[in-house]
């Protein structure tokens, strides 16, 4: 086991996140010690070839509540595996890998893409994810700072 480090900042059961690479300011995460891997809500998820390599382009409602609004992502496909998740059901995911901006810290991550329509939270972060950089108060929300004050409207697309 790896030690802990010094470091490691308070995180709240749920925060605000940006996923600069996928070109999203700002989305509003529920943070799953329960969860090994993170998950990210993705529609229309379609698989192409770029430059001989696999990626996967998909859209993704970032607001709670809206399906009027849309930023369209596309991402290289890390792998692409059998997950189960909370109600028991298998199903197989793209997974691809993503920077992630909590408060001011910005790391690496892999996420899978999911529908999450009917979940609250349109983005989990697991427990993958949080390992060795923070530790979380169950009591609290949104400890860490907004990762961005760019607004959302600059990156949504209304359908």
């Amino acid at each position: 086991m790896k030690p802990i480090r010094n470091e490691v900042s308070p995180i709240g059961w749920r925060e605000w996140v940006a996923l600069p690479e996928l070109q999203i300011p700002h989305i509003k995460c529920k943070v799953d010690t329960g969860a090994r891997s993170s998950a990210l809500h993705a529609f229309s998820v379609e698989s192409f070839q770029k430059e001989g390599e696999e990626w996967v382009r998909f859209g993704m409602h970032p607001l709670q509540h809206n399906t009027e609004q849309v930023i369209w992502c596309e991402a290289k496909v890390h792998d692409k595996r059998e997950v189960t998740d909370s109600g028991g059901h298998t199903t197989e995911r793209y997974f691809i890998k993503t920077e992630v901006m909590v408060g001011q810290e910005r790391f690496a991550i892999e996420v899978s893409l999911t529908s999450r329509d009917t979940m609250l939270f349109r983005m989990l972060l697991g427990r993958e994810a949080l390992r060795h950089r923070f530790v979380v108060v169950p009591e609290a929300s949104y400890l860490q700072p907004l990762p961005t004050n760019e607004p959302l409207s600059d990156k949504v697309k209304s359908v």
